[in-house]
């Protein structure tokens, strides 16, 4: 039995605008991340950069948005260094991502507690595990300060 011949797919038929907010109605994006989604179904980059102004100029593309979103999707899993490694992936500036990461930094300890909490539930016994635990929170994205702090913590805990 033969198949009908395929039918033409809608996306390709999609203008620029309806591509950009059907992303933007998925999740939040920067402006560097939609820009390099659109770019293949652009003419031109001035096209692409047409689009991004006027979603700006409306409020419907928002860098501050993107961020506080993508650093409220990772901080229950990762420290400061692995959120702001993600968000220079997804384009975003020093100056943009600055204010999002020092209100991180007041609460670092409490986050490396609950990722080591989840993943551990007893305080090393040994000095390879401490060590393994380190490098685990230290892999998370979390100082070495820190990661040797809360696990220093949760043998204080433990002894207690």
């Amino acid at each position: 039995m033969q198949r009908p011949p395929p039918q033409p797919s809608k996306r390709k038929e999609l203008s620029l605008r309806a591509r950009a907010l059907q992303l933007l109605a998925r999740r939040e994006h920067t402006r560097a991340e939609l820009e390099r989604k659109l770019a293949p179904y652009a003419e031109d980059s001035a096209e692409v950069q047409s689009v991004l102004d006027d979603f700006s100029a409306r409020g419907w593309l928002s860098e501050s948005r993107a961020i506080e979103q993508i650093v409220h999707a990772k901080r229950s899993r990762f420290g400061t260094a692995r959120i702001r490694q993600a968000l220079m992936a997804k384009g975003v500036s020093n100056e943009s991502m600055a204010p999002a990461l020092e209100n991180l930094k007041e609460t670092e300890v409490e986050a490396a507690r609950a990722v080591w909490a989840r993943k551990f539930k007893t305080a090393p016994g040994t000095a390879a595990d401490r060590a393994r635990q380190v490098r685990f929170l230290q892999s998370r994205g979390f100082s070495l300060d820190i990661a040797m702090r809360v696990v220093r913590g949760a043998r204080e805990e433990d002894e207690d």
